[in-house]
């Protein structure tokens, strides 16, 4: 599964760790994915979405349907 979401559009940021003696090695730093399984009305049917917490978040705000057309405006297949 990729580090993607689908309602934001988060997705991984890369850096450096970098230890004790100063090396310093490359890192991916991943956005908290989530797979979350919503009931749309519109559609009489389950959608399963990958989002990140913010994203679950957002969909508790503004709702599923709002959702689900920020995520077809995208371009996405839901």
């Amino acid at each position: 599964m990729s580090a993607h979401c689908q309602l934001t559009g988060r997705k991984p940021g890369f850096g450096r760790t970098i230890s004790h003696s100063h090396r310093r090695t490359p890192r991916r730093f991943d956005p908290n994915i989530q797979r979350k399984r919503y009931w749309l009305p519109s559609e009489g049917r389950h959608v399963r979405l990958r989002l990140s917490v913010k994203g679950v978040k957002t969909v508790d705000l503004i709702g599923i349907e709002a959702a689900v057309a920020r995520i077809r405006a995208r371009g996405e297949k839901v």
